[in-house]
């Protein structure tokens, strides 16, 4: 398949093209490819779990065209170049991972380059999608409904009193928490700060008019 067409829109996203990036687009197109479906798959039909964020990211939004805002792009930070490719339609899953030995490989589809680098951006691109990932079929923990959620639920946490959008509350010894109150905070509150530091003063805008338009 000829995927020059993907690496321009990734570069024209990121600003360059990195190997990553590469990976980003073979992964996304063996991923659709391995779930039978046509590239690009039909709208709402792919959800894709990526387990890095950055640029591999704008490699595989390059192909699929998800995004977050979409809410079919899901970035679940493993530090891992590798993602999941999820048909919503038949819920089955493909996590794709580069092979342990895939930057020694590209040098052999690369032998021009001399650089590991520019081997690596080389290589990605000529290799069989066999020897540049492992393919493997999982079960997603929770599954792709609860995923997806339902629109236009909200609840508020019984603690902080926050809304809660697309049913990621949590029940606990009956009361309705966000993650945060329930233990699963990625934050911890410190001693309250006055508004007034936070914030520098609106300076009055002086409008001198010397009878220009």
């Amino acid at each position: 398949m000829d995927i020059e067409k993907y690496l321009q829109l990734s570069a024209a996203q990121h600003s360059h093209l990195c190997p990553r990036q590469v990976l980003g687009v073979r992964m996304a197109l063996a991923g659709i490819q391995a779930l039978g479906l046509d590239v690009p798959p039909p709208r709402r039909r792919l959800l894709v779990i990526s387990e890095t964020d950055g640029c591999f990211c704008d490699g595989l939004i390059a192909v699929t065209a998800c995004t977050v805002g979409h809410r079919n792009l899901r970035v679940v930070d493993y530090g891992k170049v590798a993602a999941t490719f999820v048909d919503v339609e038949t819920e089955l899953a493909i996590r794709l991972a580069p092979q342990r030995d895939a930057r020694q490989r590209a040098h052999r589809y690369a032998p021009e380059e001399p650089k590991a680098y520019s081997a690596q951006l080389i290589g990605y691109g000529r290799m069989p999608a066999e020897e540049l990932f492992t393919f493997q079929e999982i079960q997603l923990h929770p599954n792709v409904s609860t995923l997806l959620s339902r629109p236009g639920i909200r609840v508020n946490c019984d603690r902080c009193g926050e809304e809660i959008i697309n049913e990621r509350q949590v029940l606990l010894a009956g009361k309705v928490l966000c993650r945060a109150c329930a233990g699963e905070a990625y934050y911890a509150p410190v001693e309250p700060v006055a508004l007034s530091t936070l914030f520098v003063p609106s300076q009055t805008l002086t409008v001198v008019n010397n009878g220009g338009a």
